[in-house]
């Protein structure tokens, strides 16, 4: 299974570093990343890997969500499945 983590914030040094290492550390796996600088507003998707996540999607959501409140960034992420459902025509 899939997730999308999206981060938006104020751009500075480390932003990709931190979600990578929250991700790593609870054994998220990033699949795809892309990421860009609009004026100073640093912008990232990525498509996570979750089957061998250490934790329940619930509690990741809930642990990056709080890294992004720490860093003053805006970090969700959604589960493949919803994501999917709220694009489909």
């Amino acid at each position: 299974m899939k997730a999308v983590v999206s981060v938006v914030g104020k751009d500075s040094v480390g932003i990709l570093a931190a979600v990578a290492s929250k991700c790593a550390e609870y054994k998220a796996n990033i699949d795809d990343v892309n990421q860009t600088i609009i004026d100073d507003y640093f912008t990232m998707f990525m498509i996570i890997n979750i089957d061998d996540l250490s934790i329940e999607f619930n509690s990741f959501v809930d642990k990056i969500t709080e890294l992004g409140k720490e860093k003053n960034l805006e970090i969700h992420c959604m589960h493949e499945d919803i994501f999917n459902l709220m694009h489909r025509i």
